[in-house]
């Protein structure tokens, strides 16, 4: 399961949100690990790199799910 089946934040292509925020850069290839993304949607704000979104992160019931992928090694942040 992706971030966005998960989460259902509107997003993804088709999404409800993608004409107000437009499409999350995770979408398609990235949604088992968006906290390494810049530029997704968290608490209604779109959120910077890695480094500045890693403490809302930690507290995300995605990232602590077993459908986040902590081995991913690709970073995009």
């Amino acid at each position: 399961m992706n971030c966005w089946e998960f989460k259902k934040c509107g997003r993804e292509k088709g999404g409800a949100k993608e004409k107000e925020l437009g499409v999350c850069p995770v979408y398609p290839d990235h949604g088992k690990h968006c906290a390494r993304v810049k530029g997704t949607l968290c608490g209604g704000e779109i959120q910077g790199g890695f480094s500045s979104k890693l403490s809302n992160c930690m507290q995300c019931t995605f990232y602590h799910s077993t459908h986040y992928d902590k081995t991913y090694a690709g970073f995009n942040g």
